[in-house]
């Protein structure tokens, strides 16, 4: 297989850049897969995705839904229950977010000794 050239690099790092990036898009995945073995509804991840707004919210997960990340389940009760979860495909994004949460973690480190 060829190597990419620098154009090819430059636009898969754009595309990628629109798919995930934003303050919260991460920070939804982290949060879904860190809780991937429960239910994960619109107000408990807005509750414990601090800060976003649920106009945010619902676009996020929206977006994400669009570009296969995740899920969006409605359950018929009363009232309804509507849950989110990672798709497989959502969860090659994984291996992104452990190195931005380790070089985060690392950067914290050196900026404050």
């Amino acid at each position: 297989m060829q190597e990419p050239t620098c154009e090819q690099e430059l636009n898969a790092i754009r595309d990628s850049l629109e798919i995930l990036g934003g303050k919260w898009k991460l920070r939804i995945m982290r949060h879904l897969n860190n809780h991937i073995n429960e239910t994960n509804t619109f107000k408990k991840i807005q509750r414990e995705v601090e800060g976003i707004s649920a106009k945010m919210l619902s676009k996020e997960l929206q977006d994400l839904e669009t570009n296969l990340l995740l899920t969006r389940t409605v359950q018929n009760t009363r009232p309804v229950t509507v849950s989110y979860a990672i798709t497989e495909y959502g969860k090659s994004v994984f291996p992104v977010t452990e190195t931005l949460v380790q070089w985060g973690l690392n950067h914290r480190r050196k900026v404050s000794s």
